[in-house]
């Protein structure tokens, strides 16, 4: 649109619209009219930055309501855009050649005198022309272009016939009959972002998005029910992603649990607000998914259900989650290891994430990788990275000596280690007896374990190892302060790492406050001691 001040007739509430000079500050007109004590329209815009200046009203006057405090704006006209076309954000992106593009495109390097040497690269122009030529387009990226409705009917499919990719982030798109008319003109279209787009309620029908195989709504405002509208369009959805939606609540259209969905293999929940595991079990006869994103929600436990519960489920044969590989629960509430031993029982689960949790701070309370590794039987990925072979046994056989040490103090602890009986068989691990004192056996805390110490940094030189006898309460720092003393290294910042049969790298022992016995370091352990870099 050509701004002048008669435009704010255009403006309407609710439209989305960007600041004229930066395509990036994006809001939602909430007022147009007149305002107190000045000439003219003005249109009343909340920003979705929240950089504005008030809540709505000035000088006592209420014009609208902003989310919040200085969200937002009294705008001129002129100063706003209500956005461009598909089309010609196709044409901008890919044809102009302006003389700022060019500049602002341009790539250099600064010589000896700071001055710019331009870089040609070899072969720009080549590539330039074939996104140009819109008949050989597949993939787009119209992000942040203002565009805000589709252009004039039938031309999209003409202009670009083989779409296969188009990204529409941050732009003013939020009529889901827009979007229809874009995917409608575009058949071999399979996967669409239309992210950090506020979406409007879905109420009208849309015709069936048959090829869209990847839809991508994050930051969109898009809830539950509105998923279940768009279901019956989406027929050949694979890949949905629903970040940052406040999504608190699934609500199945017709039954318990979420029906339909028949192709989709990865569904991407991260960073809502879902707090009941109650509700992520409505997802659990979705019978393609694989891959199911939980990260930065509000969850504090985990529940697979038992055989005798008494529930839907009873009615199929089909195992709750029976195709999930993939259970990211980063960054959540979750604190107990009831929840931790739950995530056994999905049929075929062999990735998870449990990073930014209590129950992984090992620091407040929680407890470390290797414990969490030898619970979890099945996963072969932990919090991002692979649980090899080597580290798979080491952190089974020391969870099961940390269990030993424990159960000498508190025999009825065997209930909370539900694969304890199992490892110890596996690795014919023997119970390690405390020692005996003059007094009688005496519990593990005053119990002693045999320790060989060695000194590897270069600078401490040649130290014969030492085997000593340790009290299994001596946490890390203490055994930093009684290597000082027995190697005569007080100038030296050490560092302890615990060196187990058969693996390749030591393992760091980096919390001071951590006990041999918390750590399942048993008798003949060797630990390197090295000095900080």
């Amino acid at each position: 649109m050509q701004d002048s001040p008669d435009s704010s007739h255009g403006f309407r509430v609710g439209q989305r619209v960007h600041s004229s000079g930066d395509s990036r500050r994006i809001g939602t007109v909430k007022y147009v009219g007149p305002v107190e004590g000045y000439s003219g329209t003005w249109v009343g815009v909340d920003w979705d930055n929240g950089e504005g200046k008030h809540d709505g009203s000035i000088n006592g006057v209420r014009y609208f309501h902003a989310k919040s405090e200085r969200s937002g704006s009294l705008v001129r006209a002129p100063n706003l855009s209500q956005g461009i076309s598909l089309l010609e954000a196709l044409e901008k992106r890919y044809r102009s050649k302006s003389t700022n593009d060019e500049e602002a495109d341009e790539m250099y390097v600064l010589s000896t005198s700071n001055n710019r040497v331009s870089i040609q690269l070899v072969g720009k122009d080549k590539i330039q022309d074939k996104l140009s030529r819109f008949e050989e387009l597949t993939n787009a990226s119209l992000a942040y272009m203002g565009v805000s409705f589709p252009g004039i009917p039938y031309q999209i499919n003409t202009t670009v016939p083989n779409m296969k990719e188009l990204d529409l982030t941050g732009n003013l798109l939020s009529d889901w009959k827009d979007v229809g008319k874009i995917c409608g003109q575009l058949p071999a279209l399979q996967a669409l972002n239309l992210s950090n787009n506020l979406m409007s309620p879905y109420k009208s029908e849309l015709p069936p998005l048959e090829s869209i195989r990847i839809l991508v709504l994050n930051n969109t405002g898009v809830d539950w029910e509105q998923v279940e509208l768009l279901r019956q369009s989406l027929t050949a959805i694979e890949e949905l992603h629903l970040i940052g939606n406040n999504i608190s609540r699934v609500l199945p259209m017709s039954s318990s649990f979420v029906q339909g969905f028949n192709s989709l293999r990865l569904l991407n929940l991260d960073d809502n607000c879902i707090a009941e595991w109650d509700e992520v079990m409505k997802l659990s006869q979705l019978r393609c998914l694989e891959q199911l994103y939980l990260n930065k929600n509000c969850l504090n436990a985990i529940l697979y259900p038992d055989n005798g519960q008494q529930n839907e489920l009873e009615a199929t044969s089909y195992k709750p989650f029976q195709n999930l590989h993939c259970l990211l629960l980063g960054d959540n509430n979750i604190g107990d290891l009831v929840s931790v031993d739950s995530l056994n029982l999905f049929p075929n689960l062999v990735e998870t994430r449990l990073s930014e949790n209590p129950i992984a701070d090992s620091t407040s309370g929680g407890v470390p990788r290797f414990v969490l590794i030898a619970r979890l039987a099945k996963i072969k990925v932990f919090n991002g990275s692979e649980v090899t072979p080597r580290e798979r046994k080491d952190s089974e056989i020391r969870y099961v000596r940390l269990v030993i040490s424990r159960l000498h103090a508190n025999a009825e602890e065997i209930k909370q280690h539900p694969r304890f009986s199992e490892l110890k068989s596996l690795y014919g691990i023997e119970d390690e007896r405390p020692s005996t004192g003059a007094s009688g056996p005496q519990t593990i805390g005053s119990g002693f374990l045999s320790i060989t110490l060695k000194c590897v940094g270069a600078s401490m030189g040649e130290k014969q190892p030492l085997t000593k006898k340790l009290p299994a309460t001596a946490t890390v720092g203490k055994l930093k302060f009684l290597c000082e003393s027995f190697f005569k290294l007080k100038s030296l910042k050490l560092k302890l790492f615990l060196q187990e049969e058969g693996s390749p790298l030591p393992v760091l022992l980096d919390n001071h406050t951590s006990s041999l016995m918390d750590l399942g370091i048993g008798n003949e352990s060797i630990i390197l001691v090295n000095e900080e870099s």
